[in-house]
């Protein structure tokens, strides 16, 4: 079932709440003072349902100057307004302003409801009516119904009703695949329950028991319980209005305008790249560093706006900016937002996000005004490779990409897709790269290499992690594995047990080199198990030391950090213990010295490097194969 918010919006005293009372049977002004003054302050919701059956959640939205951030609060997540003028008054300047805020926040339904019908002449009627037509002209309302009904008499309530009913088999479906988000516009407690958050679910979906986060502080939260019109459910779905109970939370940390959502599904930023549309009916411009207030979703925020590809923004006119915030904002790439001027308040446009996570740019730069083009209106797979093109200093995961992205799992899956099939991008454990920043990966890899080999000539690689901590520190131990083998597919590299080399590298020694290695082989063969020598008994000077340096791993096997063995010798005792292990499934220290017939002190320090090396498992006193 389509689930379906209504909210009404115009002037002060046009009759919206009385309307919301004869189409739901229920007061929306629920405060002593709105009472008392006769206007909504707050926000006010409730239900109503439709002649087919349907439930329809409605939205009582301030009309009075002074609460017209309530009123945008209220906006945020509606499937049809009805936009309210009072016959005996027409459109005034509310009227305008938000018609001008329904339409930035791309609200795409609505019913002109011509309220306290049965007050006026026909003659005054159809003078209110032309002008209504006339303002509405260029905007989402353009050709809309207008319906005429009086709340008290209740004539064309039945009208209206219906009218909704119709309107709403056509709405398009929402997203439910995505993360979970909801813009809270209320927070309160409940004796006996605790904090209770309110809000529209704009996607996806949330269900008792879930861990979600609450943005932008990121605090980590579980749902109790959700109620959705008043009654209580398990899950809760995109397009409903929902009363949610969460743990871990105190009302004094949370507020409206703050984000409750999927863990890692929202980007924090303190820019945001946008392009902005401008009224034309204020004489406003926008130029560089006008303070503005910022509304989105249920958030205000004070930003300064740079202007990129213009010195100012006209009134009429629209243009790519920067935004830059003096808080923290949650959002999505395709969100919505209206701008008011800082002061006097007054609504002077509106736009939509076109990346949540820019860099700060500089003005009249032909490269950022043409990759925001391509975030504007290119495909889902351009603006991604875009996004991963210029993301230089981290990796994404698919979840960030979705969350960067604004679209839902399954499109950002085949754009992703499509990227890999034609290699401009790569996923290194589900860390995604644009090919551009591997090429820069494989070229610092490479001339780290290089530079080891020159300075050290005979030594068969360095550590795969000082390859790590030297060319991406972002990168855990098994995303460098990835990546090594990448290269080494490439036929660039190779790596031999924990080292890595040049493809095309080999250790070559010098006549006295030889002659060196030949004495430490020497001197280590002669020894056999009887003798283990260590690396200082072994190296005359440092030209041993170097060489040496250069056959472990290869003739010569380390022990630990003090003795060293012929590899052969070595070889030889592991096959000897796994053969005997393998017949009598364990074996003592003592038991192991007299099989080979070697001391106590070296065959415990040949058994510990089998165990270090996962040839065996120590178990008491007794070793058995790993």
């Amino acid at each position: 079932m389509k689930n379906i918010i209504i909210g009404t919006a115009g002037h002060i005293d046009h009759g919206k709440t009385t309307l919301i009372k004869a189409l739901t049977g229920r007061e929306t002004d629920t405060l002593d003072e709105e009472k008392k003054r006769g206007i909504s302050i707050n926000l006010g919701f409730t239900y109503f349902d439709l002649p087919s059956g349907k439930r329809a959640g409605i939205v009582d939205v301030p009309g009075h100057e002074k609460f017209i951030k309530n009123m945008l609060a209220g906006a945020s997540g509606l499937d049809i307004v009805m936009f309210v003028v009072a016959a005996d008054e027409g459109v005034m300047p509310q009227t305008v302003e938000h018609l001008d805020i329904l339409t930035f926040l791309n609200i795409k339904n609505g019913i002109i409801v011509l309220t306290k019908s049965d007050t006026v002449d026909d003659e005054f009627k159809e003078l209110v009516k032309e002008d209504i037509i006339e303002r509405v002209q260029g905007t989402f309302l353009e050709n809309s119904e207008i319906i005429e009904v009086d709340s008290i008499s209740r004539n064309g309530i039945n009208d209206l009703m219906n009218k909704i009913d119709i309107m709403s088999k056509d709405l398009e479906d929402k997203d439910e695949s995505s993360p979970a988000r909801l813009n809270i516009d209320r927070v309160f407690s409940i004796k006996g329950f605790g904090t209770v958050v309110t809000g529209t679910l704009i996607e996806g979906k949330i269900s008792v028991d879930d861990d979600l986060s609450i943005y932008p502080k990121d605090l980590k939260t579980k749902i109790r319980s959700i109620q959705v019109h008043g009654e209580s459910v398990n899950t809760a779905y995109a397009g409903q209005r929902t009363a949610i109970n969460i743990s871990n939370a105190k009302v004094e940390d949370i507020n409206r305008g703050d984000v409750l959502a999927s863990f890692n599904s929202v980007e924090e930023a303190m820019m945001l790249d946008v392009k902005i549309s401008l009224v034309n009916h204020n004489n406003k411009n926008l130029k560089h560093w006008d303070r503005l207030r910022l509304y989105h979703g249920t958030r205000e925020i004070l930003c300064r706006v740079v202007p990129l590809d213009k010195e100012e923004i006209k009134c009429g006119e629209s243009g790519y900016a920067q935004l830059r915030l003096e808080e923290t904002i949650v959002s999505k790439k395709g969100d919505k937002f209206v701008l008011r001027n800082y002061s006097p308040m007054e609504t002077i446009g509106g736009g939509v996000i076109i990346d949540t996570s820019p860099k700060k740019h500089k003005r009249f730069d032909d490269k950022v005004i043409q990759a925001l083009q391509v975030k504007e209106k290119g495909e889902l797979k351009d603006i991604l490779e875009e996004y991963l093109k210029h993301n230089l200093k981290s990796y994404p995961t698919m979840k960030e990409i979705m969350s960067y992205s604004g679209d839902n799992e399954e499109n950002v899956k085949l754009a992703i897709s499509k990227l890999l099939d034609e290699n401009k991008i790569i996923v290194i454990n589900n860390m995604y790269s644009h090919i551009n920043q591997y090429e820069k990966l494989k070229e610092s890899t490479l001339n780290l290499l290089n530079d080891y080999h020159k300075k050290f000539r005979l030594r068969t690689g360095i550590l795969k992690e000082e390859v790590r901590s030297k060319i991406e520190s972002k990168f855990k131990t098994k995303d460098m594995d990835i990546l090594l083998a990448k290269l080494s597919d490439e036929s660039l590299i190779k790596v031999v047990e924990n080292k890595v080399s040049l493809y095309n590298f080999e250790v070559k020694f010098n006549p006295k080199q030889i002659e060196i290695k030949d004495d430490i082989h020497k001197k280590l063969k002669s020894c056999g198990l009887d003798t283990l020598l260590t690396i200082d008994e072994v190296c005359l000077n440092n030209n041993y030391k170097e060489v040496l340096e250069a056959m472990i791993g290869n003739s010569v096997e380390k022990l630990d950090d003090t003795y060293v063995m012929d590899k052969k010798t070595y070889e030889s005792s592991k096959e000897i213990l796994v053969k005997y292990l393998n017949d009598n499934k364990e074996i003592t220290l003592g038991e192991y010295r007299d099989l080979v017939g070697s001391s106590r002190k070296n065959c415990m320090i040949i058994l510990e490097n089998f165990d270090r090396n996962k040839v065996t498992k120590r178990i008491d006193n007794k070793r058995i194969l790993f």
